[in-house]
């Protein structure tokens, strides 16, 4: 089964955006698993908007309560690009996940910074092991699909880097 690596920060408007393509086009592509690889495109101290450290965090935490990924995702792209949620915040992060995690754990894990290192290593793994410069971005069998800085990658090219998997 090809194994799709999807590198991606919640805070981009244009992973947004491959994320709602993506969804569109795997039912058409149920060969391919998405691996789902986070990452921050502007990394603490760097301020550029908002940081999403610890929904990345809360992915990690989300995945290993075994809850659904896919309404994980769609909350945090929610709550940062369409509610204007203040994603920063533990308690307002928290607040608005009460119906997706058990709230008690998924604040100690936040406050702990349980999953801090893993976030890190996520990174690592994005910008010096998989060279991603700009997310959203793509690997498959050794083959990468990178977005254009300010423009992203469209649903055709995505479609077209979906199909060599056939």
């Amino acid at each position: 089964m090809p194994k799709l690596e999807v590198f991606f920060d919640y805070a981009c408007p244009y992973c947004y955006r491959g994320h709602k393509n993506l969804m569109e086009l795997l039912p058409d592509f149920p060969e391919i698993e998405a691996l789902w690889r986070p990452c921050e495109a502007h990394p603490r101290p760097d301020w550029y908007g908002t940081h999403s450290d610890l929904c990345i965090q809360g992915m990690f935490f989300a995945m290993d309560q075994k809850t659904d990924l896919l309404s994980y995702h769609e909350r945090m792209y929610d709550l940062i690009h369409n509610q204007h949620v203040n994603v920063e915040n533990i308690s307002v992060l928290v607040a608005n996940t009460a119906d997706l995690l058990e709230i008690g754990a998924f604040r100690e894990a936040l406050v702990s910074e349980n999953y801090r290192q893993i976030q890190q290593e996520a990174n690592v793994y994005a910008f010096n092991q998989n060279s991603v410069r700009v997310v959203p971005a793509y690997r498959m069998d050794g083959r990468r699909l990178d977005s254009v800085e300010d423009i992203g990658v469209t649903k055709a090219q995505l479609r077209a880097f979906l199909n060599i998997a056939r």
